[in-house]
């Protein structure tokens, strides 16, 4: 029996299977498959999320880490660009899958885990995910209580000002966030212009205000040799690789909304990595011509925001609340949501799915993260990369490799299904997960092994890809040949019209 149709490249349920699907204790509104009305996303949304996206603080000071920590300024933007173009390749390979089938990150897991294994990536990436939202947060609300304190001259001295700031704002991110990811759509349109705009006139002030680029793009790099540098040059890429590892993973959140597999990989290929690169050139630079306007390097935004009039302060505030609420909401948010969702689709909204993350991201305690340099790049960025390498790597030996881009939609959504894998966890998954993670640990334990630690990303995913690949040989939930033509309907409408234009023109 035919249960799903593949379209141009895009699979859906038909509407038979997913009205049968509809009372699965695995179905809900959020978590079914997208249908081909609504993807409608095309390469301009994904250009305008992405930009929206990387137009943040955290990737404004992340240069300012790294030559904090010895690099000069070509260094730390060649190290970030080499970063983002080595994370957009899993990012592209999982966008494949979203898109295809239509199924956000927690569905996705289902296949490498299993329908109750899938919980293990998922809260993993929710942690994450919930971590930044909280950095996020902190960051908006230090551009507020800037503008407050500014404006207001009690206000520096009513006690707890920045506690109170910090929870309303925080507020505001939970109730925008309950709009999902239309809200996005229409938030990273008005994000991306506004907050482009004033980093290039940020830019031009500092450019003309200095009378040129500052005493930072002249200083020369502190490393002596090339051992010297290349101890902090792959801790540093890993933190970079980090930075974007979570949207590596549910990916599939966006994508499963996307026209075509074209329009969103072109868009992405693009907007990620000469955003983030150029973004970060604009951090070094304006915080190089802080050196001359103001007699000291002034790394953070927020600070540099507090040496503007009133009226230039509430401007900038305005903007990094913009991005702030646009990365919250766009990586910060669906993703963890998601994942408590599928905990109990039946009872589990994507609202309560919201308030648990940002009662969590308090948890996390994001003020102590953004202490310090080491904090960030060693501590919060390498850390977390260390566990989503390797189900980044899961993720796409399963797609990829064992699966060869062919699934059985429905069974994803089928509690004794072919991916319940008898017990509802595929014991695979987890036994790759736990040894891409292990090794890259050993690092830390053992001095002679330090550089797994420094690269434990890159080394965690390509030893998930080899262990899983290799323990799925032969697995019963990967379909056979010619069983993926029995259940898909196929149709090709773009090669159905041209063909029927040929054989009108025959005709005539």
């Amino acid at each position: 029996m035919k249960t799903q149709i593949e379209q141009n490249g895009i699979v859906t349920l038909t509407e038979e299977e997913a009205k049968r699907l509809n009372g699965s204790e695995l179905w809900n509104d959020d978590l079914r498959p997208t249908t081909f009305k609504e993807h409608s996303w095309k390469g301009l949304n994904f250009a305008a999320l992405w930009i929206g996206m990387c137009l943040c603080i955290p990737s404004y000071t992340m240069a300012s880490g790294m030559i904090a920590l010895g690099m000069n300024w070509w260094q730390a933007v060649g190290t970030i660009f080499l970063g983002n173009v080595i994370v957009l390749i899993p990012i592209l390979l999982n966008s494949h899958a979203g898109t295809k089938f239509g199924i956000p990150y927690p569905v996705f897991a289902r296949l490498w885990f299993g329908d109750k294994g899938a919980h293990i990536p998922a809260l993993a990436r929710a942690i994450v995910a919930a971590g930044w939202f909280g950095i996020n947060t902190w960051i908006g609300t230090g551009a507020i209580d800037t503008l407050l304190a500014a404006s207001f001259s009690a206000w520096r001295n009513l006690p707890g000002h920045t506690a109170i700031v910090f929870v309303f704002f925080w507020a505001l991110n939970v109730g925008v966030a309950y709009k999902g990811p239309e809200a996005i759509k229409r938030l990273s349109f008005i994000a991306a212009p506004v907050v482009g705009i004033s980093s290039i006139i940020l830019l031009v002030w500092a450019f003309t205000h200095s009378g040129g680029w500052g005493p930072i793009l002249e200083q020369p790099s502190k490393f002596k040799t090339t051992g010297e540098f290349l101890k902090v040059f792959f801790p540093a890429l890993t933190g970079v690789i980090g930075f974007w590892a979570t949207l590596a993973l549910n990916i599939p959140d966006f994508c499963r909304y996307a026209k075509s597999q074209k329009s969103q990989m072109v868009a992405q290929s693009f907007s990620l990595p000469i955003t983030m690169t150029v973004f970060s050139f604009i951090g070094i630079a304006v915080t190089s011509a802080t050196v001359v306007i103001f007699g000291q390097a002034i790394w953070d935004p927020v600070q540099l925001l507090a040496k503007f009039p009133p009226f230039v302060i509430l401007l900038g505030a305005i903007v990094i609340v913009i991005s702030s609420l646009t990365i919250n909401i766009g990586a910060n948010i669906v993703a963890p949501a998601r994942a408590v969702e599928n905990l109990y689709p039946k009872r589990i909204t994507f609202g309560i799915g919201v308030l648990i993350t940002g009662l969590f991201a308090i948890l996390l305690q994001p003020w102590y993260i953004m202490s310090n340099f080491g904090n960030y790049i060693f501590g919060w960025l390498g850390t977390y990369a260390a566990l989503l390498g390797p189900i980044d790597g899961i993720a796409i030996a399963d797609y990829w490799l064992v699966r060869r881009k062919q699934l059985d939609l429905k069974e994803l959504y089928e509690p004794n299904g072919r991916y319940n894998y008898a017990t509802g966890f595929n014991k695979n998954g987890i036994y790759a997960l736990v040894i891409g993670v292990v090794i890259p640990v050993l690092g830390l334990l053992i001095p002679g092994l330090r550089f797994l630690w420094d690269n434990a990303w890159t080394f965690g995913l390509f030893i998930a890809i080899g262990v899983y690949t290799y323990l799925m040989k032969g697995d019963k939930s990967v379909l056979r040949e010619g069983e993926y033509e029995k259940i898909t309907i196929i149709e090709n409408t773009t090669y159905d019209v041209k063909r029927n234009l040929i054989e009108t023109e025959l005709t005539k």
